[in-house]
């Protein structure tokens, strides 16, 4: 009983080293998001971090119109950052689970 609980505790310890590694990973996975019109380009990382913006000297000219296409490109940005964050890490973290009777899904 105690080497399956052994077995279980050093599965679980290997697991959480390969999601820190999968998160460390994610500082490089970069993506883009665009306003529909192309006027608001960001770039953030997997890990939520914005790398950069880029916006069209057509919206300078309206601080309300660049307020409200920095809020909604950013949500955006944010939610497919988090989307892609959340598969990864998942992913790895469910593969790398002992088998425990009771708490399969």
């Amino acid at each position: 009983m105690f080497g399956d609980m052994m077995g279980m505790m050093n599965k679980i310890k290997e697991t959480q080293t390969k999601v820190e590694e999968t998160k460390k990973r994610l500082d490089s996975v970069m993506l883009m998001e665009k306003s529909n019109d192309e006027l608001l380009q960001v770039k953030i990382s997997a890990n939520r971090e914005l790398k950069s913006i880029q916006i069209s000297d057509e919206l300078l000219e309206d601080k309300e119109q660049l307020e409200d296409y920095l809020i909604l490109t950013l949500n955006k940005a944010i939610k497919q950052a988090g989307e892609v964050n959340d598969a990864e890490v998942s992913a790895v973290a469910k593969k790398g689970m002992p088998d425990i009777p009771g708490l399969t899904s």
